[in-house]
């Protein structure tokens, strides 16, 4: 009796688990542009950020020409920027560069790139190649956008980046000379060498890597 019994109270726990999710299904699908953009302002501003990314995807699915999948990549990028979730952050930009890059809207979305890379930057003793890599976009973007509006905020990456390139160049030189490798040394040195810095004009890191290349 009591196996007739569990059998149906889980007969009926199944049914109630289907129609709950049938019910969620049509509730969540084939809905106006707005209410999927509404949904994702209101996660994205309660810091549920997965949840958010899951609501444009739905706008973009169900909505693919809207005017407000602009808006909303850039909202999204901004809240991934703010969570600290660089990589996601640079992905919602580059899609955005790719279908609404006019010039204007490019000139930004490469700067917010940039910047993405530079507070994305957590140890550059780690990720050297991320310190080389920003350091040439900032670079480019200066010589593309001489006059740029936004040009001013990536010369100061840009600088930030060179002094950190330089410090680095010259903790390998010095490991190297700790472990008696005066030619591989030499390399590092010479790079600073090439440099417009000059030593004396940087002040080492005191508090950490990070801390410093952001004050």
């Amino acid at each position: 009796m009591y196996a007739t019994i569990l059998r149906t109270l889980l007969a009926s726990l199944l049914l109630l688990a289907i129609t709950g999710c049938s019910s969620k299904q049509k509730a969540e699908y084939e809905k106006p542009a707005i209410y999927w953009y509404q949904k994702m302002m209101k996660s994205a501003a309660a810091g549920n950020l997965e949840k958010a990314d899951n609501y444009f995807t739905s706008l973009e699915s169900e909505h693919i020409g809207s005017p407000l999948i602009p808006e909303a990549m850039l909202i999204l990028m901004q809240a991934h920027m703010d969570a600290e979730e660089y990589l996601l952050a640079d992905f919602y930009l580059d899609e955005y560069i790719k279908r609404y890059g006019s010039s204007r809207n490019r000139q930004f979305a490469e700067f917010m790139k940039i910047k993405a890379a530079f507070f994305g930057l957590k140890s550059p003793q780690r990720d050297q190649k991320l310190v080389l890599d920003t350091l040439t976009k900032a670079r480019n973007y200066i010589a593309r956008y001489p006059e740029g509006e936004f040009t001013p905020m990536v010369q100061t990456i840009e600088v930030r980046l060179e002094m950190t390139n330089y410090l680095m160049n010259e903790s390998i030189a010095s490991l190297y000379e700790r472990r008696h490798k005066p030619e591989a040394a030499k390399i590092y040195r010479d790079r600073n060498e090439k440099s417009w810095l000059k030593k004396e004009d940087i002040r080492p890191p005191s508090r950490g890597w990070l801390g410093w290349i952001f004050d």
